[in-house]
This record gives C-alpha cells, structure tokens and sequence, in this order.
C-alpha cells in the first residue's frame, strides 16, 4: 500500500521524478513555465492588475460597509435616548424630581456627544470618497498613459497569433476597468 502511495506520487511530478539540471544557469528556452505558453508577461500583468483593482474595490466596499453600520449603530443609540428623553420632557417642571431633571440633562449631552460623533463619521465618509474619486483619476490617468504607449509599441511589431485573437493589451483603460468591475468603478 505504501508503495503504491509512494508510486502515485511520481506520476504527478514529484520532484524526484523532475529532470535536474547539473548547470547553475538555465538557458531561457529551458524554462519551463507552468502558464500557458501563448500568455505573455503584459497579459499576466493585466491579470494582476484587475485583481488588485477587484481587490482595491473590495476594501472600499467594507469601509463604506463599515461606515454604514456605524452610521446605523449611532442612529439607533440617538433614536433610543430620545424616546427616553422625551418621557421627561412630557412631564411638567414642578412634577420633576432633582433625579429627574438629572437624567434629563444627562441625556441631552449624550444625544449631543453622538450628534457629534456622527456629524465625525459623515466628514470622514465625505473625506474618503473625496480621496477615493482623486485616486481613480490617477489611475485613469495613469492607464490612459500606459495603453496609449503599449498601442505604440504593438503597431511597431507584427501582432503573433495569440494577439491577433484576442489581446487586452488593446483595450482602454476604461473598457479593461469596465471588464474587471462592471458598474461599480466610480471612474466611469
């Protein structure tokens, strides 16, 4: 039974069933990469950008997610005091205990100080998306630049057959942007 664990081991290319190379350099034609070879390194560096424009998507959407519940966690709190609030304010001054008058004024600046720190959370939400619209231009700007030279470069060479296909090279940086995150991208 171990034998033959040990067996199918060597039929997935294990290392010990790998050519070793005896040279301390490899010539490039020897390499052999686990990606489709008619992939070249512009494409994978496409790839990759689209994750990392998914990936950035993603964390603003938790943030605004988690301004959303803070949002909401405060609105509540706010709703709660002030229906507390108002059974002292329905009862008339000279029926109001010192206790009374107490807990009032309590809850008055309890309701301000989360007025306030929500009034905190809308700057900061207003601030990020201000922060966030100037980050897309930059990478508008920034794909705009790095398409247009790659345009170049690929009308100055004959396209190979894998980029007369299809090739996201030629794309705009707004159409690469549309593909990775649909409707979601504030740059559009």
């Amino acid at each position: 039974m171990m034998g033959e664990k040990r067996e199918s081991f060597h039929l997935y290319g294990s290392l010990e069933r790998a050519p070793r190379s005896t040279g301390s350099h490899k010539a490039e034609g020897d390499v052999v990469s686990m990606a489709d070879s008619s992939i070249t390194v512009d494409d994978i560096e496409g790839e990759l950008f689209k994750i990392n424009r998914i990936r950035d998507i993603l964390v603003r959407r938790e943030s605004e997610l988690r301004y959303m519940m803070d949002d909401i966690q405060l609105c509540k709190e706010i709703t709660r005091l002030k229906k507390e609030l108002q059974k002292f304010v329905s009862l008339p001054d000279n029926d109001k205990s010192d206790e009374d008058r107490q807990r009032e004024e309590e809850l008055l600046q309890q309701i301000h100080k989360l007025v306030e720190t929500r009034d905190f959370l809308v700057d900061d939400v207003e601030f990020e998306r201000l922060r966030e619209k100037e980050e897309d231009k930059e990478m508008a700007d920034f794909l705009k630049s790095k398409f247009q030279r790659q345009k170049k470069v690929l009308s100055r060479r004959p396209a190979t057959r894998a980029q007369q296909k299809s090739s996201p090279l030629t794309k705009t940086g707004f159409a690469l942007l549309k593909e990775c995150c649909g409707s979601t991208c504030s740059v559009m």
